[in-house]
């Protein structure tokens, strides 16, 4: 996980302090600095304005409909923010899908606008599950004591819940900010020029691979910068409750004809915004293109590029997990906790500056390993080990170490206690870190794009070029498969919400 990026430090240190001023010092690197705060400011904004108001409407009043409003407004998560920004560009344009089903053409939303809308669509669903989970769990007698001391309604909102909703809040923000931060995909189509795009220019084109390697290790201060702030924010805060007694049930508020008709013309226009644009859109130019047929040998040869590398990498990233979350669970010390800490580097620095990391990595220390199977392989299991680890983790934490001890004292060695007892009781835990890599592995575009063999064209990697090179309407079918694997992920959220939920 760190060798890596040793190499991009070193390769960043080979030029003299004065080229490094230089390079630091240029007006463009000002320009991305300032262009990627407004994109994930505006993107922070935005999530939240939607996904707060969604989670309170969900879970304290009395909305009609509100197990559909749950499963709809977390659906977004399928349409991954490449497919979002190629939905709103088949949108607008004289040929978009206004133009030609309504005759209204709308300028494509090209630059902040575009990139901000097409990430905030995909990521506000990420925010609104922590905070929905939060305001469930939330106690009401908290806002009862308010009321009683003379707030509002509004005022004890402001002054008692939302405070208490900060973890939530930072746990959204975090997600969606390194999300954000690390984004390719719907910045380039954007035509919106931030870190992670320069730096993929940089590469690809061999103008500069130096500047490349400061912009990278930029990123990954401005990324990890973000992880440090949240967890300062988090630190030594209490929000549980200390008096005696048992919390009450929710209050919900009633809303009245007016309030359903508001709140469910809200959840209505994000629901339509969020997943009834690319279905739309998606639609719209499938149609246009008559049939699949034609295009059903290089899909599935897609699929198959797709496949080869997202299924290794989650078996890869749950072998991984495994010994880590051992250490974590059964062996708590100071090591094991800073092995379990690196293991989410991976995942906390952003894709382009990971994948730049083993370029010069492989280049300069196992060049027999670049642009190979194997190395698009094991990054994606380094970079999605979290993933894995936390669902291994969290089983191992309910597996009862009697169990184990007891198949040591029948006679059995570590390695038959693991296979014969441990491994099958947190066999869905594995299940589970494996289902999640490999859905994320199927549509990742930045790393597959810096490390990818010649002549290696999974889905990702051709819905993106044809979109970027304007053929939206070979690209629909490619966007239209990644929407449909992306749902397994939202499927497997939403069956694990609803445990939650039932427990």
């Amino acid at each position: 996980m760190l060798l890596p990026l040793a190499y991009l430090l070193l390769r960043a240190f080979e030029a003299d302090p004065a080229t490094v001023r230089d390079l630091l010092l240029r007006p463009r690197t000002g320009r991305l600095l300032v262009n990627t705060t407004a994109l994930t400011a505006g993107v922070l904004a935005f999530s939240t304005v939607i996904a707060l108001p969604l989670a309170w409407l969900t879970t304290r009043t009395d909305l009609r409909f509100a197990r559909t409003v749950n499963i709809l407004v977390v659906l977004p998560l399928a349409v991954p923010g490449y497919v979002m920004a190629f939905a709103l560009i088949g949108l607008s344009g004289h040929s978009g899908f206004l133009n030609q089903v309504f005759g209204i053409a709308l300028p494509r939303p090209y630059g902040w606008l575009g990139a901000t809308l097409a990430l905030t669509l995909y990521t506000f669903p990420y925010l609104y599950l922590n905070l929905r989970a939060a305001l469930s769990g939330f106690d009401p007698s908290l806002e009862e004591a308010a009321r009683a001391l003379g707030c509002s309604r509004r005022q004890a909102f402001f002054r008692v819940t939302l405070p208490h909703l900060l973890p939530a809040l930072l746990a959204g923000w975090l997600v969606i900010g390194l999300y954000t931060i690390g984004d390719f995909g719907a910045v380039a189509l954007m035509r919106y020029e931030v870190f992670s795009y320069a730096i993929y220019i940089q590469y690809s084109a061999a103008f500069d691979r130096l500047y490349a390697s400061w912009l990278a290790l930029i990123l990954i201060a401005i990324a990890l910068s973000v992880v440090w702030w949240e967890s300062r924010l988090r630190e030594g805060r209490r929000y549980a409750r200390t008096g005696s007694g048992t919390t009450s049930g929710p209050e919900r508020l009633r809303l009245g004809p007016l309030g359903q008709a508001l709140g469910l013309g809200f959840v209505a226009l994000v629901v339509l915004a969020s997943l009834g644009l690319p279905v739309a859109v998606l639609a719209f130019w499938m149609t246009r293109a008559g049939t699949i047929m034609p295009a059903l040998p290089d899909l599935l040869r897609a699929f198959g590029d797709s496949l080869s590398v997202a299924a290794p990498a989650a078996v890869l990233a749950a072998a991984m997990a495994l010994p880590i979350a051992a250490l974590a669970v059964r062996y708590p010390s100071r090591l094991s906790d800073l092995v379990n800490r690196l293991a989410f580097v991976g995942y906390a620095v952003p894709p382009v500056a990971f994948a730049l990391a083993f370029v010069f990595f492989t280049l300069q220390g196992a060049r027999f390993l670049y642009q190979t199977h194997f190395l698009l392989v094991l990054v994606f299991a380094l970079s999605f080990l979290a993933l894995a680890l936390g669902p291994i983790r969290s089983a191992l934490y309910l597996a009862r170490p009697s169990i184990e001890e007891s198949a040591r004292a029948l006679g059995y060695g570590p390695f038959a206690t693991f296979w014969h007892v441990t491994l099958p009781t947190i066999r869905p835990g594995v299940i589970a870190g494996m289902v999640l890599v490999f859905v994320i592995a199927m549509k990742e575009l930045p790393i597959t794009f810096m490390l990818a063999p010649a002549g290696f064209r999974p889905l990702a990697i051709t819905m993106f070029s044809r979109t970027s090179e304007g053929m939206l309407l070979d690209a629909a079918p490619y966007a239209a498969a990644i929407m449909v694997f992306s749902a397994l992920f939202v499927g497997f959220v939403l069956r694990h919400d609803r445990k939650a939920g039932d427990g």
